[in-house]
């Protein structure tokens, strides 16, 4: 894509210093998001990808170590002091975090919570903000948003909690809303519906999303391009057509062997299990971090760690030898 992004991240490293030694949670993570991009980060839990999105946002743990760089439109904002994160989170940035019911206060009617955003960010009056809660409720597709505007986060169903969130993330027009598995326990016409908004906003706000997700048919739906995850490194990155057409790392591949999926008889193909389980790194790996997994391995690839590198026109992949398999389906 052309211009400048609304986000740059590079070599971005995450480590958390414990009892049992150094953890590396993210290791040497590189990629841009531009103005009306769905980027998405996919892979099994523990691949890092959420603790990515906190260091964005400079929410990681206290005792996480934090080093790279974080560009939001050109300015430097890893290391920035508290308050100036602060006013850059909802405003600039925000995050759709994971269960509704939790990040919601339960406490507080869902209307106060949103106009809450507009009072910090953009010193509305009570009387402005409660009105634009009432917009941004209607704009997110809630029924009678007069009435839910009063109502708490338990008098509301999961799918109506997400919607919520997403009024709040949207409230001052940010650049770029982070969204960590925003589907997560809704059944699939709900699911459909929150992507539905994620579109609208996309298009009609021209905003940056980054999507965090396991669900591959999530990202088939909605997303531009996307970055694989594992054990803290970026794998692979092309846009979301050619991955799913042709993967060239060999856990994108078995990834995309777990979804279901039917052949061209109709029939459905059998799944396949990827063996083994995302490890911890207590220091920087020397082999290919997937080898152990991995059905293509050769001896090389317990022998050197691979860089990522350029392959095809907008593609990136971090392996000694690239699988070559067309996926039909």
């Amino acid at each position: 894509m052309n211009g400048r992004p609304v986000l740059g991240v590079t070599d971005l490293r995450v480590r958390f210093d414990t009892d049992d030694g150094p953890l590396l949670a993210v290791d040497g993570m590189s990629f841009d998001v531009h103005p009306g991009e769905v980027l998405a980060l996919v892979g099994e839990s523990g691949c890092g990808k959420s603790m990515t999105a906190l260091s964005v946002l400079g929410l990681q743990p206290p005792n996480a170590r934090v080093t790279g760089s974080i560009r939001l439109g050109g300015r430097e904002i890893l290391g920035l002091e508290s308050r100036a994160l602060r006013s850059i989170r909802g405003r600039e940035i925000a995050m759709v975090f994971q269960e509704p019911m939790s990040s919601l206060n339960p406490v507080f009617k869902v209307g106060r919570q949103i106009a809450e955003v507009l009072r910090k960010h953009e010193k509305m009056s009570a009387a402005a903000a409660r009105r634009r809660a009432v917009e941004l409720l209607e704009l997110v597709r809630v029924p009678t948003p007069e009435r839910v505007v009063d109502e708490y986060p338990h008098q509301l169903s999961g799918g109506m909690q997400q919607r919520v969130m997403i009024a709040m993330a949207v409230a001052c027009d940010p650049k770029l809303i982070i969204a960590d598995e925003p589907t997560t326990s809704l059944d699939v016409t709900i699911q459909a519906q929150v992507l539905e908004i994620f579109r609208r906003l996309r298009d009609r706000l021209d905003t940056a999303i980054i999507l965090i997700t396991h669900d591959l048919g999530v990202v088939a739906d909605i997303a531009d391009s996307v970055v694989v995850m594992y054990a803290g490194h970026k794998m692979e990155q092309a846009p979301v057509m050619e991955l799913f057409e042709r993967p060239r790392h060999p856990y994108t591949k078995g990834l995309l062997g777990t979804v279901p999926r039917a052949g061209l008889s109709g029939t459905r193909r059998e799944l396949v299990e990827i063996p083994g389980s995302v490890p911890l790194l207590r220091s920087a790996p020397t082999q290919c971090v997937f080898a152990d997994r991995c059905a293509y391995r050769q001896d090389d690839c317990r022998a050197e760690s691979p860089v990522i590198r350029e392959i095809g026109v907008a593609a990136q992949v971090a392996c000694l030898h690239p699988v070559e398999v067309v996926v039909r389906s």
